[in-house]
């Protein structure tokens, strides 16, 4: 039975940037069933740990984290045949074109640069959380 308690998972390392997220997903109602997870070890072992059939409908995943990079966790979620369908949207500061790249190469379903401004930062989240939560129609 797959499990979709959370909704979204919220893979961010920087406190601050994590406040961001939840908190514009709150003002749409859309973090009711969000999980922050600060460390990228923690977030595979909550995605991939025995007997775990988590499954959330969106995986904002920051790029630039110590000990595991976004890059080897979305390598690792992209390469599992049940979790490859989960769509996985890096969110990060990181504008390097390699990393676009690669990132797309491993398959992640959007790249988005934060905007250092707060407003905009609100509305790239916002767009984010009702394209993949209401819009989307994901695999059963």
């Amino acid at each position: 039975m797959i499990d979709r308690q959370v909704e979204i998972l919220l893979i961010e390392d920087n406190q601050d940037d994590a406040e961001l997220a939840i908190r514009a997903l709150k003002k749409k109602n859309l973090a009711n069933k969000l999980l922050h997870i600060s460390d990228s070890e923690e977030a595979l072992e909550y995605l991939f740990g025995e007997g775990n059939n988590t499954y959330p409908k969106l995986i904002l995943l920051d790029l630039k984290m110590p000990k595991i990079d976004g890059i080897q966790v979305l390598k690792r979620i992209k390469s599992d045949p049940d979790k490859k369908v989960i769509p996985v949207v890096m969110l990060t500061s990181s504008k390097e074109e390699k990393d676009i790249v690669e990132s797309y190469n491993l398959g992640v379903n959007a790249y988005i640069v934060k905007p250092v401004q707060f407003d905009k930062f609100l509305e790239v989240v916002d767009q984010l959380g009702m394209f993949w939560l209401l819009i989307n129609q994901p695999p059963k």
